[in-house]
């Protein structure tokens, strides 16, 4: 009885506590918003100090919104530095992750369940490019603000953007595309499937599919037929390199502090200057970046964008919980906790307006998209089910213990999957297990019903149980890949349950190893 007394007490005080934290906060920001709307203006202006104060605010106003619209962007910059960074850069080097990609590399939210492959072209620098897709690949081509390159003209009565090979209009044939820069005014030669791209920089990025988790040299096979050269130079190209990306740990992730308004420079310093983004590249002026000059903040203005870019990669984060409240039927099922990430289209557009919100929060732990990504269609492309919290809607803790139930015939006619990856940085939760993830090619055990069970939790549910490890004192999202997403899963009389909190696993409790 004492002892329930003092866990009372104790849980009383920590609750006023909160409160009181939460309430002097409050009370903060209400006087930070109060005293710069209520400045005073003496015989018509301001005060030299409320002048300053307010260019201070302009300029950490700017900082953030700029991160914001340019985190596509910024995302994808990480991503290409830190590749070049260790496998070297050029049309010719096509990184492929042999061995499947690991937690060691960090990059937000990759799937370790399939074989990627990812590339990064310059079409400034090499002009227009020719990329050979060989037969039966499914890939990716995105512009280097993540926007899916269209075609030129329509191929078959349409046309496409992003897709290629299987989901795309070589239908997995292979088929030789021309990527056009965004300023390209010359003659455009037939023989191709041509694309023109909004920047010079495009991303290229394959994905291959693989039966059985130790034979993974066919899908790398596929992928090593790629060529990509310039137009008309086939012969004198460089030739192709494949490093195997697997055997060497990568940090692709972009900043999170004022280092990326420095990122942000060089991206501008090198892009095409897009007629539609002037209003923001406006905004970036003001912060003294500007095309064709250098980027030389002084000190004060330099800590500001510190404390821009780090309220921004936060923000972005509230935007990636949950549903943005513009998108209908942004969450799955109405009885789940399972986001819906795409706004019905792989652009983050609607009719009169963009999906800021939507987008922001996307790809501030995703990166690429495309239109087979987003379709709601039965088999093809893949849906990615995304919760960031339990049952109970609070955010799932890598102390806690938790079990995840998906009833039997799992809609995914490819393949289905279930990833664990770090909240912070949407990169794979390194948690000692060989793969942050579970899929049907583990063959993980059934109960007798049909269904799945995983767990999630510091310690092993004990032996013939599906257990992705976690780590106490990081906190993590999950993801539910579905490939091949079949009719029960559109019509929903197939429903994941909930991530549900539950007790201690009984190995841990028992004392038997994990």
């Amino acid at each position: 009885m004492q002892r329930e007394v003092q866990m009372t007490l104790k849980q009383l005080l920590l609750a006023a506590t909160a409160l009181f934290v939460l309430s002097s906060f409050a009370h903060a920001q209400s006087s930070r918003y109060d005293e710069l709307a209520n400045m005073p203006f003496n015989q018509g202006v301001l005060s030299k100090d409320a002048i300053a104060s307010l260019k201070d605010e302009l300029i950490f106003q700017r900082a953030v919104q700029s991160y914001i619209w340019m985190l596509p962007a910024l995302n994808m910059y990480g991503m290409k530095e830190g590749s070049e960074k260790v496998f070297g850069m050029g049309y010719n080097v096509l990184p492929i992750f042999k061995d499947r990609l690991n937690a060691k590399t960090l990059v937000t939210t990759p799937n370790s369940d399939v074989i990627y492959a990812m590339g990064y072209v310059d079409l400034r620098e090499d002009g227009p490019l020719v990329i050979e897709v060989p037969p039966g690949l499914q890939g990716i081509l995105d512009d280097f603000f993540q926007r899916p390159i269209c075609s030129i003209s329509e191929i078959e009565g349409r046309t496409w953007c992003g897709d290629v090979g299987l989901p795309g209009p070589d239908k997995g044939q292979g088929a030789k595309y021309l990527i056009l820069p965004p300023d390209y005014q010359g003659a455009v030669p037939s023989g191709y499937l041509t694309y023109r791209s909004r920047t010079y920089g495009v991303f290229v990025f394959w994905r291959g599919f693989f039966q059985d988790p130790k034979q993974l040299s066919e899908p790398v096979k596929v992928m090593e037929q790629t060529r990509i050269y310039p137009l008309g130079k086939q012969d004198s190209a460089k030739p192709m390199e494949f490093p195997n990306a697997s055997a060497k740990p990568a940090n692709l992730l972009f900043p999170q502090d004022g280092s990326a308004f420095d990122m942000i420079d060089r991206f501008i310093q090198h892009e095409y200057v897009d007629p539609q983004d002037m209003e923001m590249r406006g905004m970036l002026a003001a912060l003294g970046i500007v095309k064709g000059q250098s980027f030389k903040p002084d000190e004060k203005t330099r800590a500001l964008l510190d404390k821009g870019a780090k309220t921004a990669f936060r923000m972005a984060h509230t935007m990636s919980y949950g549903p943005s409240s513009l998108v209908a039927n942004g969450y799955w099922y109405p009885d789940r906790r399972w986001v819906n990430v795409f706004p019905g289209n792989a652009t983050f557009t609607a009719d009169t307006y963009n999906y800021i919100d939507a987008r922001s929060g996307f790809f501030d732990v995703a990166y690429s998209a495309s239109p087979g990504m987003a379709a709601n269609m039965v088999n093809v492309g893949a849906k990615y089910p995304v919760t960031f919290v339990d049952k109970d809607g609070d955010f799932l803790q890598g102390a806690n213990n938790y079990k995840l139930s998906l009833p039997k015939n799992i809609p995914a006619h490819l393949f289905w999957s279930v990833t664990v990856y770090d909240a912070v940085t949407g990169s794979g939760l390194d948690n000692g297990q060989p793969f942050p993830s579970l899929n049907t090619m583990d063959k993980p055990p059934t109960n007798a019903d049909g269904s799945t069970d995983i767990y999630f939790g510091p310690g092993s549910p004990g032996q013939g149980k599906n257990w992705l490890r976690t780590n106490p004192g990081q906190g993590y999202f999950v993801i539910l890949r579905l490939y091949g997403p079949e009719q029960a899963f559109f019509d929903k009389s197939w429903k994941p349950g909930d991530i549900e909190k539950i007790d201690t696993p009984a190995a841990v409790t028992e004392g038997r190893k994990p």
